[in-house]
């Protein structure tokens, strides 16, 4: 029987291919690309890109989580977001994913026709679970402390239920570079399908991570493409869904080379 990532008006097959999600950072302070796109008019042109490159998804985010961030408030995340909402509206043709903890941005993104709620925070504030069961929005529920990872997945999914979020709608993360230690990140990459909840999607993201940069010789965010692909590759072989990275282009041409062998 098909499965399915429901999203909105989206309704994406799991098992069908990879899915590739493009990461749009509208931030100045970003781990790898802060500063790049944080006005509507770059931003809007690098959405454009990715669609034109074959993204799946796009996931949008105005608050950098990279190691020893400065968390802004809400009022200043939306500041930066709105502009892009309301420029980017009626021209994209894929589902937008807002990358946020604040359940009054996602609330508001959601007016602005993103399909996604992705939480690092993994919906720990029920709020987020009370603004998606008003919705058809899918949920990306990360993992981002140092254990217990599928119960975690299996408490979280509980609790959407209660909140008729059915399955179809959740997307699981582990949370590569969360809370985890090298080895444990790479037992990740590697094990998926051991972290897999059934009927949900899940995706993996270690684009240019500090556990790619440790697994050769520690290069430079910018520097660590093939090592990304690489990673991001043998979590797909090993059940991973969707792959959040930074290199999209180069990431949706190895995707088709490693589906194609597979296929074979």
């Amino acid at each position: 029987m098909k499965k399915f990532f429901k999203c909105g008006k989206y309704n994406i097959e799991l098992g069908k291919k990879i899915y590739v999600m493009g990461i749009l950072n509208i931030t100045p302070d970003s781990f790898s690309d802060g500063g790049k796109w944080n006005n509507p008019e770059s931003a809007l042109k690098r959405a454009l890109e990715m669609v034109e490159c074959g993204v799946d998804f796009i996931d949008i985010g105005a608050q950098s989580t990279r190691p020893g961030y400065i968390e802004i408030p809400p009022k200043e995340e939306l500041k930066r977001l709105l502009p892009f909402l309301k420029i980017i509206q009626g021209k994209i043709n894929i589902p937008l994913s807002i990358d946020t903890y604040f359940p009054e941005v996602a609330e508001t993104a959601l007016k602005y026709g993103i399909n996604i709620i992705n939480d690092v925070n993994g919906f720990e504030n029920e709020k987020m679970y009370e603004i998606a069961s008003k919705s058809d929005c899918g949920c990306i529920i990360m993992h981002n402390k140092s254990d217990g990872i599928k119960k975690f997945f299996e408490s979280s999914l509980e609790k959407a239920k209660s909140y008729n979020i059915s399955p179809d709608r959740i997307c699981f993360d582990p949370g590569i570079g969360f809370g985890k230690t090298y080895e444990m990140n790479l037992r990740l990459l590697k094990n998926c399908n051991d972290m897999r909840i059934e009927d949900c999607a899940y995706l993996v993201g270690a684009s240019r991570k500090r556990v790619i940069g440790m697994s050769c010789g520690n290069p430079p965010f910018e520097e660590r493409m093939a090592g990304s692909i690489s990673a991001h590759i043998i979590a797909a072989i090993n059940g991973a869904d969707i792959l959040r990275v930074h290199d999209f282009k180069e990431t949706i041409q190895a995707v088709k080379v490693a589906q194609a062998i597979l296929r074979s």
